[in-house]
């Protein structure tokens, strides 16, 4: 998997591939896990195309709300399909190889799609902070160009900082140790097999993941703390119940994702000495992203109604 080469008086290594251990499975559970993650990734691409088809075919849904939502099951597609087809595939595939270029493009594209993820729950928080706490004044604030500059804003976030991360994790040396204890290639993992100073791509890493988790965090908890103040001065029960529904869903997906994500890219390479950091990440890269769009349909009326209309009508 790798080869030697001399530069400056010592062995260097560059590694050609690495080998993703995955799950340790019997032959038996090799089918179940084959079938479980192969259906739990069709649900999920399918729950998120109706969801965009939903609010495409459906003019009482074009508002900014809806427009975040579609992006991010567009973006969840996209999440979900660089990590579950390789993995569903090494669990019954013998040969678990991928290449450095393919581990680093995995890792790419991942940590973008996190990355885009944490700032877009945020940017839809204060969506919901405006609807709420400024209603006279959304149409003017949300407007169309607004909104699509916050878009590209959480994208131009996510590339940025993925490519930041990826100059200094590419740069690492791996020598002969070529297994990843993981199901994808991740940064705690290639942090943890270097056999080079990571200490600078450590730093570069935390840093980043601080700002790119703590700075849309604090966004969401403020707008909520702003949203439920507004709520308790509202007279009506009915009236609190109302405004705070149109959270509610956000709330849950933010909870689920924020939840199971801090605590593994806070401190990636101590996180990684646990065995349970691979159950971690089956739940935020497998189990939340199959839940998210039931969340939205389930707790939203508005998208239920929407959603019985447009296939009702196609039927």
């Amino acid at each position: 998997s790798s080869f030697f080469y001399r530069m400056g008086g010592r062995n260097e290594t560059k590694v050609m591939y690495f080998i993703l251990l995955g799950f340790p499975t019997t032959a038996e559970q090799q089918l179940l896990l084959f079938s479980a993650l192969l259906l739990a990734y069709l649900l999920t691409v399918l729950e998120n195309f109706v969801i965009i088809l939903t609010i495409r075919n459906n003019h009482s849904l074009h508002k900014p709300m809806y427009f975040f939502l579609g992006n991010l099951s567009f973006l969840e597609i996209w999440y979900v399909s660089v990590i579950e087809p390789k993995m569903i595939t090494d669990v019954l595939s013998p040969d678990k190889r991928i290449s450095f270029q393919g581990c680093m493009a995995q890792l790419h594209f991942f940590v973008t799609f996190v990355c885009t993820e944490y700032v877009l729950l945020a940017v839809m928080a204060y969506d919901r902070f405006v609807a709420v706490c400024k209603p006279l004044r959304y149409p003017l604030i949300m407007n169309h160009r607004f909104c699509a500059q916050l878009l590209a804003a959480c994208w131009l976030c996510g590339l940025t900082t993925s490519s930041i991360k990826l100059s200094f994790i590419a740069r690492l040396s791996f020598c002969d140790v070529d297994k990843i204890n993981h199901y994808f290639c991740d940064i705690s993992p290639l942090l943890n097999i270097s056999c080079s100073d990571s200490s600078l791509a450590e730093l570069v890493d935390f840093i980043l993941a601080l700002l790119v988790i703590m700075v849309p965090l604090c966004t969401v908890v403020a707008s909520y703390i702003c949203i439920l103040l507004t709520v308790l001065k509202i007279p009506s029960s009915q009236g609190r119940q109302k405004a705070f529904s149109t959270c509610s869903s956000h709330l849950t997906v933010v909870v689920l994702f924020y939840s199971t994500t801090l605590f593994t890219y806070a401190h990636p390479k101590l996180m990684y000495t646990y065995r349970a950091n691979k159950l971690v990440s089956v739940l935020y890269t497998v189990v939340v992203p199959l839940l998210n769009p039931l969340i939205y349909c389930l707790r939203n009326k508005e998208v239920r109604f929407a959603m019985r209309k447009t296939f009702t009508c196609r039927r």
